[in-house]
């Protein structure tokens, strides 16, 4: 069974879209094919993974508006056993054109149906816009899980109380399955009291659903999305990019498909 993934935080800057494009590389590594769909409009998810902007006809806007055939939308990346669906230009007029639509909330769970079933890829993660739109919303329906990253930082940690209402709303109205998969910490900087204050207050209120794996401040995370690759290919001997591999370990290990070890 291919399972579904939403990463998702309305809050912006707090590693959401690196959080989506290194848990994805680290999967596909480690053996397990993945499907990364890009559903923010800013098309970072794109952009990290080396895909040019005059690339990107055909893609999430194409497959909310079924204006396409979606094996022809699906691209490679450098990352093997990692493939892509991007945000096209016109994804940013989408969630106008989506107000008017029947099921609107339901496009993309129903554009994914077919690739789902076929279950050629262990995981589809979703990177959801930073927003509590309507983008965002079509993830949350589509998905079976949702991921949070959270950044050490006092705001981060007030405004996810939002996004945990706005899930248990989906899931009573729209997508009974869904559930919160856990909370990464993103930013972690241990010479900063405050993170490690922020930490012990979201593992005091979610427990173990706060990943153990912290993704640290590491400028080899920063610079990778530069030269269009997840940090595992930028710099794979790095602080982050071991902290993500750790990470995939864990989110396999919480889904019960360990894979091989990356090469």
């Amino acid at each position: 069974m291919t399972h579904v993934l939403a990463v998702a935080n309305q809050k912006g800057g707090v590693g959401k879209t690196t959080t989506a494009i290194n848990l994805a590389a680290a999967l596909a590594l480690s053996g397990q094919p993945v499907l990364l769909v890009d559903l923010d409009p800013q098309g970072n998810a794109s952009t990290g993974l080396g895909l040019e902007r005059a690339a990107r006809r055909g893609g999430t806007y194409a497959l909310l508006s079924h204006a396409g055939v979606l094996e022809t939308m699906i691209q490679p990346t450098e990352v093997e056993g990692l493939a892509l669906i991007p945000a096209d230009p016109d994804l940013a007029g989408a969630e106008i054109e989506l107000a008017a639509a029947p099921r609107r909330e339901y496009q993309l769970r129903d554009a994914l149906a077919s690739v789902r079933a076929e279950a050629r890829y262990a995981f589809i993660i979703i990177d959801c816009p930073p927003s509590l739109g309507l983008l965002t919303l079509n993830g949350l329906v589509a998905a079976d899980s949702v991921l949070v990253p959270l950044q050490c930082e006092f705001f981060a940690l007030e405004g996810i109380s939002q996004l945990a209402r706005t899930i248990d709303l989906v899931k009573r109205a729209l997508n009974p399955g869904l559930r919160l998969d856990g909370i990464v910490l993103t930013m972690y900087d241990r010479r900063n009291n405050l993170s490690d204050l922020v930490a012990a207050d979201a593992r005091g209120f979610f427990g173990d659903r706060v990943y153990e794996t912290v993704i640290p401040r590491n400028i080899r995370i920063s610079e990778a999305p530069s030269h269009g690759k997840p940090v595992l290919v930028y710099d794979p001997r790095s602080a982050g990019a071991l902290a993500y591999l750790r990470l995939a370990e864990e989110f396999s290990e919480r889904h019960q498909t360990p894979g091989k070890p990356p090469p």
